[in-house]
């Protein structure tokens, strides 16, 4: 028990003078703890006002504005093609032609037909005319032979034949009166197959239905080709042109309201070439369940074909210009348990963690929502050494030069 004491006596002498050496290399001038040292070096802006752009971003699929697959109309074999692959025709260009001979052939027969027709009916009225006359001569003699009986001087089986001989002549003429009437039919019939077989002979022309840019020729001259069979070409305008892009759900409010104001202004950048400037004119109508995006297209007019059909592309819209923003660097923006803070820089160069919303990056700044106002000093290099209420020393701003130099250093270059 006595033994026990004696130790716990030692130890407490022993921490005592532990203390006592602590505190008088403090007093010696000794360095002391971290929150004992001098103010910390760091550098600093100020946060600043500015107006700034409402921009959305997107990576875009150039689409052809229309996508046509020339076929042919009709059946036949391929006589010639007048056009080079991947060459740019306009609507109504001449593409393939085909053989003619059997379609001018059936032109012919159509012609004979018809012209067999056109005779056949001036014949038959031609006997409708002479029917006529024949049956007013007729009813005539049996008007009179019916009177010469009522007088007795025909007998009744005398008038009676005259009589039909004139009914028979109605008859007749009933008859090549319709005959003519089927005339006239085969007349028209024949001049509608005629119709058609020139229209069939003008298929065996193929033009170009839109103007716009071709692609591989899909069968040569000297195939033969079903009617609304094999692609021969395939046609895709390109002037103007589609470019199609998807942006998040949520920016579909301010993208209709600022839509609605005026044509929206999207710009494509193509890769390495300069940027096309296009106008959106068309919203989905429904959000995709999978992605939670809304398809967006705007219309370019392409003058230079640089939006080529399936190119990805960047694409930005301005919405609007947001006036007297607050901004920093974006290098200012810690991120921590409880969400994005800065170092603020008190008067007293004493500095305190500032919670901020940051509403996006604008370029190498980040745009403040809340937390912070225009002219507070803000820290953009040190931070590591930083606690609250550390007093700070800012440091000159760098030159260009030893800018790029200390961020090499600090990537490892």
């Amino acid at each position: 028990m006595h033994l026990y004491r004696f130790h716990l006596v030692a130890a407490a002498a022993l921490l005592g003078s532990a203390l006592f050496g602590l505190v008088g290399c403090s007093s010696g001038g000794s360095k002391g703890p971290a929150f004992a040292m001098g103010p910390v070096a760091v550098r600093a802006v100020s946060a600043s006002s500015s107006n700034v752009p409402l921009d959305l971003s997107a990576i875009g699929n150039v689409q052809a504005l229309s996508t046509v697959d020339v076929k042919a109309r009709v059946a036949g074999q391929i006589k010639s093609v007048h056009f080079q692959e991947g060459q740019d025709v306009r609507a109504g260009d001449v593409l393939f032609e085909l053989d003619q001979t059997p379609f001018l052939d059936a032109i012919h027969e159509a012609e004979a037909n018809l012209a067999r027709d056109i005779a056949l009916t001036a014949q038959a009225k031609a006997n409708v005319v002479k029917d006529q006359a024949m049956l007013k001569s007729a009813q005539a003699q049996a008007d009179r032979a019916q009177a010469l009986e009522r007088e007795g001087i025909f007998s009744k089986e005398q008038t009676e034949t005259i009589v039909a001989t004139s009914e028979s002549n109605q008859a007749t003429l009933a008859a090549d009166q319709a005959a003519v009437t089927s005339s006239d039919a085969a007349v028209r019939a024949d001049r509608a197959r005629l119709e058609d077989a020139k229209l069939q002979l003008s298929y065996t022309t193929i033009r170009a239905p839109i103007s716009g840019r071709t692609g591989a020729i899909q069968i040569r001259p000297g195939n033969l080709v079903k009617d609304n069979d094999a692609t021969l070409v395939t046609l895709l305008q390109t002037q103007p042109i589609y470019v199609s892009f998807s942006v998040p759900q949520q920016q579909l409010p301010e993208i209709r309201r600022y839509n609605a104001e005026r044509p929206l202004e999207v710009i494509a950048l193509p890769g390495g070439e300069a940027q096309e400037t296009g106008k959106l004119n068309f919203i989905d109508n429904a959000v995709d369940l999978n992605t939670g995006t809304i398809k967006l297209k705007a219309v370019f007019a392409n003058p230079k074909h640089r939006l080529w059909p399936g190119q990805f592309v960047n694409v930005k819209a301005q919405l609007s210009i947001e006036p007297d923003r607050v901004v920093v660097p974006t290098q200012t923006i810690e991120t921590g348990p409880n969400g994005k803070y800065v170092w603020v820089m008190a008067s007293d160069s004493s500095v305190s963690m500032r919670p901020v919303n940051v509403l996006r990056d604008w370029g190498d700044k980040s745009v403040i929502g809340s937390g912070l106002q225009a002219g507070e000093m803000v820290i953009t290099e040190g931070q590591m050494r930083l606690a609250p209420g550390a007093k700070v020393h800012v440091l000159k701003p760098q030159s260009q030069a030893e800018a790029t130099a200390s961020n090499n250093q600090a990537s490892g270059g």
